[in-house]
């Protein structure tokens, strides 16, 4: 019935990134490591770790013409993702600005360019993309009147997952498509606002509930994540300890990994489980989507 597995509509940016001793304070100077650049931004990164895990992937999304928007089309063509949705002009590719230290923390800014330009008449356009459909999966580095057209767009039967993020205040029509709803503490806390009225996240995922999703994910890091569904359970799902060496695309390729496993018919805790095995493989690696597992060495961890 479907033709894709996941249809990401979302970001696609050149990463440039430069490892740090510590990330600097306000008006000061530090030396970092050579410059490097690699293929990322939260669309185009969810696209590439779905694909290498097996599932039939097309991306929506807008790039320059530019080197780094040939850089990207490169890197999702090598991966198995269908480009037919990725739109070439209007601005110059995006671009994030990342910081990582020994830790494997990292810093990053956005210059959205071509993002920016991704329409609600090229979600429109593409609608036959969404017909096709299992999963549709976005994220908020495009405009978020382009989220609320492809929640508009959703085909009868398909499942909509969004990580709310950089976060801001939604629109009750997109909360209510979401299934689930997947944030970390920061953008929980941005999304709840003065609702916030615990530290506890299981609190914090029955008052995103009460917003309208019909399912939230909060990720807690090294603490795992956990669940909860419509009828307000919340469970706990563990972490998988590794050594962090980088965790830049580390939540793309969670939230990747969980709506596949969501289309294949897994309950929410079970794909949870399994998205949070693939994160854990990622931090291992430096970069992001060069940190991607295949499911084969997802199934050895």
């Amino acid at each position: 019935m479907y033709d894709y597995d996941l249809l990401v509509v979302g970001s696609a940016n050149a990463d440039l990134v430069i490892g740090v001793e510590r990330r600097p304070g306000a008006g000061e100077t530090v030396l970092g490591s050579d410059l490097a650049v690699h293929p990322g931004g939260k669309g185009a990164n969810q696209a590439v770790a779905a694909a290498r895990l097996g599932a039939r992937t097309a991306l929506l999304a807008r790039v320059g013409d530019d080197g780094h928007g040939r850089l990207l089309l490169d890197s999702q063509q090598a991966a198995g993702v269908d480009t037919v949705g990725v739109l070439v002009g209007g601005a110059p590719t995006g671009v994030a600005l990342i910081t990582v230290d020994p830790s494997g923390d990292n810093s990053i800014v956005v210059s959205p360019g071509a993002n920016g330009r991704l329409t609600p008449g090229d979600v429109r356009s593409a609608v036959s993309l969404f017909h096709a459909s299992r999963v549709v999966s976005a994220q908020l580095e495009i405009p978020l009147e382009t989220v609320v057209e492809v929640v508009r767009n959703l085909a009868p039967g398909s499942r909509f997952v969004l990580n709310p993020s950089p976060p801001r205040p939604l629109p009750t029509e997109v909360l209510a498509a979401c299934d689930p709803l997947i944030v970390n503490e920061h953008e929980a806390k941005v999304i709840l606002g003065d609702a916030r009225v615990s530290d506890a996240p299981e609190d914090w995922a029955r008052l995103l509930l009460a917003k309208g999703p019909r399912s939230v994910v909060v990720t807690l890091g090294a603490e795992g994540s956990l669940v909860a569904s419509s009828s307000g359970a919340v469970t706990r799902v563990a972490s998988v300890k590794v050594d962090a060496v980088d965790t830049t695309g580390a939540g793309d390729a969670f939230t990747a990994a969980l709506a596949f496993r969501l289309g294949a018919g897994s309950a929410l805790p079970e794909a949870a489980a399994y998205a949070s095995r693939v994160g854990a493989v990622a931090v291992t690696r430096e970069g992001a989507q060069d940190s991607f597992p295949t499911a084969e060495e997802v199934e050895a961890v």
